[in-house]
Order: C-alpha cells, then structure tokens, then sequence
C-alpha cells in the first residue's frame, strides 16, 4: 500500500476485522413521545414522502465523527436522557492479506489523496456479492475485497457541513442497513420492489433473460393500483426503466420535480435520483465528486422545504449501499423469500450500514433511532400511510399491500416520527462551505488500478437497453450550484 505510512500499528491488531456484537432487536420499540403509528394512517400528518438514494456511501464513513461530536451528544442528553448516543465509530483498525494493520483515517488529513473528495488514483472500492462477503468476515482489506486503503477513509463533519447539520438537526438511524450484501442494482431493486428475484449483480434485464424489462411488481404498481399519486424523477438514466415500459408513464426528469414542487403539485409518494453517470454526476459514487452530491440534496431539499408540502411532509436520505467503505456493525439475517443457509444464494443476508437520515417537521430533533431498517422499511411506511399495510404487525399472508416476505417483516420506518408537535420552522438557507468541483479522474490511472472501463448505469446505454424501452436520449444535464 502506498499511502505515506499509513498508521501502520501493531497495537492494533486487537481492532482488527471487529465488526462488533448484534445489538439487539427494537421491533416496534417505544420511542420517546409515542410515533405517527400510533394515529390511524388515514389521520397521519405526512401527506408527501421524497425518497432520496444515493450512491455508496457506509455509515461510519460519513458518520463516525458524530461519536466524537461533544455538542450533539450533550445536546441529545439533554432532550432523550442521559443514555442518548450513536453507534458510530470512525476509529478502527482493519488487518490487510499479510497480517499488517492499518488504521482508517481522515480522507482530507493526508497528502497523498490531493483528491478525497474523488479518490483519484485509488480503486472504487469492492461491493460486489463476493466482496461485501469477504469484508463481512475478514475485514474491510481483507482477501477478496477488493479494497485498497480509499476503503478505509473517512469524512469529517467539515468536510460535507450541509449533511452535518442534517444530522445534528433531524433524525439519524444508526441501525439502518442496505437490503443485500450486495451491489448497486440489486439494492435499488429491493427499493422499487423487495426483492431483485435472485440477482446478485449489475445485470440489465436484457442480459439476464427479460428482454423487454423486469416483470415482478413494483412499490409502483401498488400505488397506481391504488390510485395513488406517485412519480419517480431522474437525472440521466432512470432506475424505473428496469422494468421497461410500464413504468415509464409515472417517470420524469429531475426538473419537473423542482417545477411541481415550486408549484404544490408533487404526488403523495416522490422518489429522485441523481445524475450517475459523466463529468456532472451527482450521485457520491466514487469517483465523482462528494460535494457534488451534497448540492443535489440540498437543492431537492431546499425545493421540498420552501413548497407548500413541507408541513405534512417527510424528505428521506440514504444510500442504495456501502459501497465497500468500512463499517464497524457486522450486517444482520432479514426475512425474505431467498433466504437460505447457502451463504451463495442468500438474500436474507442484508449489507452494511448506510448513512440515513430523516428530515421533517415530523422528525424528533437530534435524535438517534436504533431499530433496525433497511430499504424495505421506507416501503413499509408507504404500505401504512396509503395501501392498507396495520402499522407494526406483519400482517396476513393474503394480504396484497406487500411485496414480499422482506417488506411484510420490516420495520416500519414510521415508527421514528412524532405524532404531534411538530417543528416546522426549518431554513436551508445557502449551501455551507460550497466549493467548485474538483476536476474528474484521468482515466489511465484508474484503469491501470483496475476499475471498470464504465459505470454500471452506462452500460445500458452501449448494449442498447435504455433505448429499447423508449429513452433515446439523455436528458439535458442539470448543474448543481
């Protein structure tokens, strides 16, 4: 590893691979004040739900500093008591194939990262179904894991001041996990749908024998079945569009969302994307910018708060999954129809921990919930407030408000917000500490470190499957500022 000495300790070795024990399990805990559950879902102040999912970012990577943070924590004591804390820690020490240990380490403290915003010149770090495994039991440099040391870096609150204060502000869940130890595509289907029917990869549907598109149902489906207002808005290459053209008709670009927002027409359920793929993509996967990402969220959320919709509102932020970056929490077993004790063929087996957040006026202030959720429990609220779903219970099996057994089971994500009380007042105001973009990686670098010759989502666009369902051309890009 080349990183100027690294930290290198052998003291640390008794940190090294803790993935820590399981906290236990807080299905339907009481939180402080009672929750939104408790009200019929008709009765519910939540009207607009924004989901926002980002790209490849793990909890303590973006938010182990808040462990450290004295003010938040006081903070927090002072409003829930004095047990009040996170399950954060960015502190740790991870053994490399040799035995050596590394420790991770502030991505803006070293010299040799002249980029830590990108990570040019190191290897986007391993997500895949095989790797996600070999960090799960080995550590995050472990055989396998396609890692080099960019997965053991870590982002302070400086770093990204807009998102710090999302944290200390709102609501962070701590014990929120991506739905599969897996990669991107597979999570982003079990966000649309809770399931990916048993595909472990970045596979367009063209490529894994659905021509036209996927056929299991979506969230989608139930809501317009329902008849439901809802609407998916991208940046450049639509999700929904796995499903080829049925889903077409509910999706728009990332424009009309700021135009239906300003003018108090968003639907009752809002999904947005950001751009994933050129120079302007927005989404935080490496090796785009993170700031980037950061400006496409305050600006959608900006819109969100200065619409009509924010009092009755609730704007959701997370990541579609790890990314490869350390985590300290070893990923939990979730129901689910391919459970299985094969390690190979099992979706029951959820990934690591993504930064998530929940920002309304509904949101307990500062708070930290830990039951546990994964993607699915956002589903699962949706199920409640429009399709019928009992708030906590699993509900009977020939019941038609779930998808599958993963949402049936989950957590109802619900169950973090205030029934009452609300606080409403909350300014943006301007983006904190805004900088330009820092120039894209050269590519000769990162092939000769052996990252892929293009993103996933790019894909589609050469092997032909965005325009066989319809979408021609990309739209026009919208530069964050």
């Amino acid at each position: 590893m080349r990183r100027r000495d690294f930290l290198r300790s052998a003291a640390a070795a008794g940190a090294a691979t803790a993935l820590g024990p399981r906290l236990p399990d807080a299905f339907a805990r009481r939180l402080p004040g009672g929750s939104i559950l408790d009200l019929p879902a008709s009765s519910a102040p939540i009207d607009t739900i924004v989901v926002c999912m980002m790209e490849n970012r793990s909890f303590d990577h973006y938010l182990g500093w808040l462990a450290n943070d004295e003010a938040y924590l006081e903070a927090g004591r002072s409003r829930y008591g004095r047990r009040f804390h996170v399950d954060a820690d960015n502190s740790r020490g991870y053994a490399a194939p040799d035995g050596a240990v590394f420790r991770t380490f502030h991505l803006g403290s070293d010299p040799d990262f002249s980029n830590p915003d990108r990570g040019c010149g190191f290897r986007d770090p391993g997500h895949g179904w095989d790797a996600g495994r070999a960090q799960r039991d080995g550590g995050f440099l472990a055989q396998g894991s396609r890692n080099d040391e960019f997965a053991l870096g870590y982002f302070e609150a400086g770093d990204l001041p807009f998102y710090a204060e999302l944290a200390r502000r709102f609501t962070v869940l701590d014990r929120y996990h991506c739905s599969v130890l897996g990669p991107t595509f597979p999570n982003r289907e079990y966000m649309h749908s809770a399931q990916s029917a048993g595909i472990k990869t970045n596979a367009f549907p063209n490529e894994v024998g659905y021509p036209t598109g996927f056929t299991w149902p979506t969230i989608w489906d139930r809501l317009s079945a329902a008849g439901v207002p809802a609407r998916y808005y991208f940046s450049d290459l639509p999700t929904t569009y796995l499903w080829g053209p049925r889903l077409v008709s509910i999706s728009e670009t990332i424009s009309r969302y700021f135009d239906d927002a300003a003018a108090g027409q968003l639907p009752n359920v809002c999904f947005v994307d950001p751009a994933f793929v050129g120079d302007l993509r927005t989404d935080e996967h490496p090796h785009g910018d993170v700031r980037d990402g950061q400006r496409f969220v305050f600006n959608c959320l900006k819109a969100f708060v200065e619409s009509p919709h924010w009092e009755r509102g609730l704007f959701i932020l997370t990541y579609d999954e790890w990314g490869g970056f350390f985590d300290h929490r070893r990923p939990p077993q979730l129901h689910d129809d391919r459970a299985s004790r094969d390690d190979q063929e099992n979706f029951g087996q959820a990934g690591f921990r993504v930064p998530t957040r929940l920002v309304s006026p509904w949101a307990r202030p500062g708070f930290v919930d830990h039951t546990l959720y994964d993607h699915t429990s956002i589903l699962r609220f949706i199920e409640w407030r429009f399709l019928g779903a009992p708030a906590h219970r699993h509900g009977r099996a020939t019941e038609t408000w779930y998808l599958t057994e993963r949402d049936r089971h989950a957590n109802n994500i619900g169950a973090s917000l205030l029934p009452a009380n609300p606080a409403l007042e909350f300014d943006p105001g301007d983006l904190p500490g805004s900088a330009p973009a820092s120039p894209p990686c050269p590519a000769e670098p990162l092939a000769a470190r052996g990252s892929p010759p293009m993103d996933d989502f790019e894909r589609g666009l050469h092997n032909g499957y965005f325009e066989s369902v319809g979408l021609r051309d990309l739209p026009s890009p919208v530069r964050v500022s």
